[in-house]
């Protein structure tokens, strides 16, 4: 059966798109508050976790079943290392010791990192010289964000942005990676829910032997409620606003929600949490945004359109 992508989106598409941007904005706001009172693998467990039983409920509302054969499920513990416990985890103690909006910029970079690995370890997505352009540009917009950091030395502000880079790297080969799910014959929703009840299996060990919870402090309401927000709100929800985009209006157009992401991500930062971003982040966010613009193509076939 053939779905027609629409590679012009509606209005609703666009408003699903900026409620996504919301979404997973709102998780770097919401680690950083939980940061301030659990330790990281405490943290994200909560996220997998909480998500996993949302995510298990809604395919209960809908009908539809988990698939249960080992190949299927060996797909899910390695898309859940890639997609969720690795990055999650990296970006989690970033923001231990980072601003949630300079998290949420290096996060942007996740398709410059995808077109890099894509080229590699795919026949179909081979680099183009928009996107190496866009590769260049964001790598130059890293460095300097990370400029004034690394004449320190390896501080721990830079070891903290380059697990936000790690986590970025992570996702690119998840991306990459998450293309067989479709040779699979694996539902979307289904692939979600397998993922994050993978990496609650995972993680939830390790979190016993590290973070040790029963020795914990009892975390407040504001904890409890921003652990909620990460695993209902900015994961499960999210999960199912992103394959709606994904079924109507493609890979591509979803792409813009990297661009959007940070804004939010930073503007809940600073009325919220009382963050400030210096003016190397906000050149570095521009230039990241100039390379997946470059990425992305459309903005200058439109621009040259203009001028002819």
């Amino acid at each position: 059966m053939k779905t027609d992508i629409n590679t012009t989106m509606t209005p609703f598409e666009w408003g699903l798109l900026v409620a996504l941007s919301l979404l997973w904005g709102g998780s770097f706001f919401f680690n950083g508050v939980a940061v301030k009172e659990l330790p990281t693998f405490t943290v994200v467990v909560s996220r997998v976790m909480l998500a996993a039983l949302v995510l298990i409920f809604v395919m209960k509302i809908m009908g539809h079943k988990m698939p249960m054969d080992r190949k299927t499920w060996t797909a899910f513990f390695v898309m859940g290392l890639l997609n969720n416990v690795l990055p999650f985890s990296l970006i989690v103690w970033g923001q231990s010791h980072i601003a949630s909006g300079v998290a949420s910029i290096l996060n942007a970079t996740t398709p410059l990192f995808t077109v890099m690995v894509a080229h590699g370890f795919t026949l179909d997505e081979k680099m183009t010289p928009g996107r190496v352009l866009g590769v260049v540009l964001g790598l130059i917009g890293v460095g300097v964000m990370m400029g004034s950091d690394l004449v320190s030395a390896m501080s721990t502000n830079v070891v903290a942005q380059l697990a936000c880079l790690g986590a970025a790297l992570s996702y690119a080969f998840a991306g990459v990676y998450g293309r067989r799910f479709r040779t699979l014959k694996i539902a979307p929703m289904a692939a979600a829910t397998g993922q994050v009840i993978a990496s609650s299996v995972v993680l939830m060990p390790i979190m016993m032997i590290v973070d040790q919870p029963w020795t914990l402090a009892m975390p407040s309401i504001g904890t409890f409620g921003a652990l909620i927000g990460l695993a209902v709100l900015s994961t499960a929800l999210a999960y199912i606003i992103y394959f709606r985009i994904l079924q109507t209006a493609g890979a591509t157009n979803i792409l813009l929600v990297t661009l959007l992401v940070p804004v939010s991500a930073i503007g809940l930062g600073v009325m919220v949490l009382d963050e400030v971003l210096a003016m190397d982040h906000i050149l570095g966010m521009a230039l990241i945004g100039a390379g997946l613009a470059a990425i992305d193509g459309r903005l200058w076939k439109r621009v040259r359109r203009s001028s002819h």
